[in-house]
């Protein structure tokens, strides 16, 4: 990696030369002749007659719907900027949902602010770095140059691209200082907005606009559903990769898995949507395993939980446990088959007009219903589930919502979310799980150790839902049939 070039270092590198340098007042250490010479030369590489990106108009309609909730009010919308990962090196940016989501931008240092045009209606603007300016150095000679992290779009091009006027974000901190008047922003990704908003705005009514851009989310329009079906189906292909390379990850561990599922989804999309979760054997039951550094056994069962997210932000969320040796034995099978019939029972429940929390009750009944056909609770079903006493091994709740963030929607209230209403266009995980820990006591010694878990993205419909990841298979003799074609 490179070296940043600042004054200082340049100093260092500059061959002794013969010939005086004449002084650079600009940049200390950088000859005058050098710097001219960096200043010229250079092609137009402006891009011209560009066509708006794919959700411009969603975008334009999200802001519309923005503005009719808070007439009159200044709102702030920042994407975030780049966070040190190591000293000076940073983690891959990725910008805030609340601001990829109204503008379909994803650029660091972006802001979308509102201005009100009056009692009713706003003005958006998009605040953004502009092309690095070659006059002054700043492109090969700053750490954010063009010539060190590649060309980013000029205002002109952005304001194509996005359908917003676009301005320069680094003057936007001492106008919004000036700024009078009502204000609203999104806190947590920008500290320097925060710093010139501090005494315009307050956390309850900062907190009603983060709540509004987390209910919005809830019902998807058509460009996202369609981007939950490419998530997913790219996520189908990444599960089908796995599949393949097991005895490859049977030599090495659970990174092996992980690694492969990656390099789907970078070469499918822009990411995975979240760490993923390869989890063999007992490690299954640690219900988020990301440190994937463990063995994988035939004989053992491989829980896989992962989810590709687009280039435009929209995540899958998908889980499959699936018997490494290709066939699952009688206790696995049976401790699968009861929590498909769990899932199967939850994702009947989903449907227009049902409350959210049905499919989870659904799912849990069939769960406690094995859990006492078992031996493992004492009946009567109603009983342990008004005690709660099967989430021992259910542990978690059955589903979530599902977007732009792998638990969309997070900033919902409480009514409009788990005690809410269904609605077409919503988007939902069903992920009920059966978790038998390797150290547990209270169950048979042939169920230790032993997790499983099936999670599909269900679409609401207006007649019902739509499974998006019905492209993997899901019933125990399915699964077994299609580990063996992959393998074959």
């Amino acid at each position: 990696m490179a070296d940043e070039l600042t004054p200082e270092t340049l100093e260092e590198e500059q061959p002794k030369k013969k010939h005086k340098q004449r002084k650079n007042g600009l940049y200390p250490g950088v000859s005058e002749e050098l710097a001219a010479s960096m200043r010229t030369g250079w092609a137009d590489t402006e891009l011209r007659g560009l066509e708006p990106i794919a959700q411009a108009a969603h975008t334009a309609a999200r802001r519309s719907a923005l503005s009719r909730r808070f007439p009159g009010e200044r709102l702030v919308v920042p994407a975030g900027r780049l966070k040190t990962r190591s000293n000076d090196t940073e983690y891959p940016f990725r910008a805030s949902t609340e601001y990829a989501y109204l503008t379909g931008d994803q650029t660091e240092n972006g802001v979308l602010v509102l201005e009100p045009t009056g009692d009713t209606g706003h003005h958006a603007t998009v605040y953004l770095l502009p092309r690095s300016d070659r006059e002054n150095g700043e492109f090969w000679l700053s750490g954010s140059g063009e010539l060190w992290v590649g060309r980013r779009h000029s205002l002109t091009e952005a304001e194509q691209l996005l359908g917003i006027p676009a301005r320069d974000v680094r003057k936007l901190a001492e106008e919004l200082t000036e700024a009078e008047g009502p204000v609203r922003a999104v806190r947590g990704h920008d500290s320097v907005i925060e710093a010139a908003l501090t005494d315009k705005v307050t956390k309850e009514r900062d907190e009603e606009l983060r709540v509004y851009l987390s209910e919005a989310r809830a019902v998807k329009d058509a460009f996202e559903i369609g981007e939950l079906q490419k998530a997913v189906d790219s996520t189908v292909r990444g599960f089908e990769d796995v599949v393949k390379v097991l005895d490859k990850a049977e030599a090495t561990s659970e990174r092996y898995i992980e690694g492969t599922f990656f390099l789907r989804a970078r070469v499918e999309g822009n990411d995975v949507g979240y760490g993923s979760i390869c989890a063999a054997g007992p490690h299954a039951c640690t219900l988020h395993w990301v440190r994937n550094d463990g063995d994988v056994r035939s004989g053992d069962l491989l829980l896989l939980d992962a989810g590709v997210e687009t280039h435009s932000l929209y995540t899958a969320d998908v889980t499959r446990t699936l018997p490494i040796s290709g066939t699952y034995t009688d206790i696995q099978r049976k401790i699968y088959d009861a929590v498909y019939a769990s899932q199967e029972a939850g994702i009947a429940a989903v449907k227009p007009g049902a409350k959210f929390r049905d499919f989870h009750d659904a799912s849990q009944h069939v769960l406690a219903e094995k859990l006492v056909e078992w031996g493992l609770l004492e009946g009567p079903v109603e009983r342990v589930l008004e005690l709660g006493l099967q989430r021992r091994w259910t542990l978690h709740g059955t589903g979530h919502m599902l977007g732009m963030d792998v638990h969309d929607c997070a900033a919902a209230r409480t009514e409009a979310y788990v005690d809410g209403t269904l609605e077409p266009g919503m988007c939902l995980t069903v992920e009920p799980g059966l978790y038998f820990q390797a150290d547990d006591l209270t169950v048979p010694e042939e169920y230790r150790g032993i997790g499983v878990r099936i999670e599909d993205d269900i679409l609401v419909t207006e007649d019902g839902n739509r499974n998006l990841s019905a492209g993997l298979p899901r019933t125990s003799d399915e699964v077994e049939a299609w580990m063996a074609r992959l393998k074959g």
